[in-house]
């Protein structure tokens, strides 16, 4: 479905700081996005520690800072994050704002099908197939470097919006999260600028031909090439003699140590009523529901204490940090020790295709219905309810 948020993003329109705020926001609801479908495979390993589960944590922790980063540049410049009542609605077709329109996923455990969906989301647009090069926006990239010819564009305008004051709290200039606050002798169009670039070479690295952030961030792979190293079960090394990163040449670049593929918890990818229909013939439907509810309350509780970060009392921003962190925990002990242990019954797998006719191949495609099954985690924003 599209939103006027989508809209307002992709239309040929006048692209002034109104429609900065807006792209912005659109950015914020992009980052949110990929943070339930990378956690729901990072859960559903089961030795929490090892490389794989690191390797999607890192990813997962810099997904949480673009969010923010994204965040403040939207509160510098007079506007407000809405982060409260976010809902991506998995399965989905596309990321929010438009971007990357090809892509159909959705919360499920970690797969190789899953993994392919990880690379085409953080994909850089050189390593792109042609087939998706006419989407308006075919990488997440590409939405940012759009905002970034924006940014330069009305400089004048956004540097008096930031000497202006916002109406929301600048977060984490204490704990790494890119802060834009006026500064004597900082043009705050820089700062502007480099909260764009550290989410840019995060994502798909520093540069065209590369996927390696540059120094600034160590040399790290990018999300892209993190992701590529448990797709391919190696690490990256680039090869000698040099071979340019093509699509086709993508594998010589992935011959490093070997990455052993993890024991995986094989829960059913979620359906987009939430398991509803399969929990109302589970003979313990009862009360796997009412674990999953607590997971869902937990994880709005978080979401709801990330707003407030942004738009409560900035006194109480520490405090409020620490429940939100205090409640992302929960979400991996909990889940992990309560309805990710519920086998769902074998006659219910059998009768998925009745149950669920419409998504059965996105089931069969991202769950092994072939071994025991078990419930994960569905990620309900219960204030997206209320608002």
């Amino acid at each position: 479905m599209t939103t006027a948020q989508d809209e307002t993003v992709s239309a040929p329109v006048r692209r002034n700081v109104a429609w900065i705020r807006s792209a912005l926001q659109t950015a914020i609801e992009l980052e949110h996005s990929t943070l339930p479908v990378y956690t729901a495979a990072m859960l559903s390993l089961e030795v929490q520690n090892f490389t794989s589960y690191n390797t999607i944590r890192s990813v997962l922790m810099e997904e949480m800072v673009h969010m923010s980063i994204a965040a403040n540049m939207l509160a510098a410049i007079g506007g407000r994050p809405r982060i409260k009542d976010l809902d991506p609605k998995f399965p989905s077709h596309g990321l929010p704002g438009g971007v990357e329109p090809d892509l159909h996923f959705g919360l499920a455990k970690l797969s190789k099908p899953q993994l392919r969906n990880f690379m085409r989301l953080e994909s850089p647009l050189f390593l792109l197939p042609e087939e998706y090069g006419h989407e308006d926006f075919p990488t997440i990239g590409k939405l940012y470097a759009r905002i970034r010819d924006a940014i330069v564009a009305n400089a004048a305008e956004l540097r008096a919006a930031v000497q202006g004051g916002g109406v929301a709290n600048q977060v984490g200039d204490n704990i790494g999260f890119k802060t834009i606050v006026p500064t004597p002798g900082v043009d705050p169009v820089d700062q502007l600028l480099e909260g764009i670039d550290e989410i840019l070479q995060q994502g798909e690295g520093a540069a065209s031909g590369t996927i390696r952030t540059g120094a600034a961030y160590q040399h790290e792979e990018s999300h892209y090439g993190k992701f590529a190293e448990l797709w391919y079960g190696r690490t990256y090394r680039e090869p000698e003699p040099a071979v340019e990163l093509t699509p086709e040449t993508e594998a010589v670049h992935f011959q490093g140590a070997r990455i052993d593929w993890p024991s995986v918890v094989n829960t059913l990818a979620v359906p987009a009523d939430g398991y509803d229909k399969l929990l109302a013939e589970d003979p313990d439907g009862k009360e796997i529901s009412e674990a999953l509810l607590v997971f869902d309350q937990d994880y709005s509780g978080m979401m709801a204490h990330l707003d407030a970060m942004w738009n409560g009392d900035p006194d109480q921003q520490w405090p409020t940090f620490g429940e939100a962190v205090h409640n992302m925990m929960k979400l991996r002990v909990f889940s992990s020790f309560t309805f990710m242990q519920r086998r769902i019954p074998p006659e219910l797998i059998d009768d998925l295709p009745r149950l669920y006719p419409a998504e059965f191949g996105f089931l069969h495609t991202y769950t092994d219905l072939d071994k025991p099954v078990f419930y994960g985690p569905r990620f309900r924003n219960l204030n997206a309810a209320q608002a």
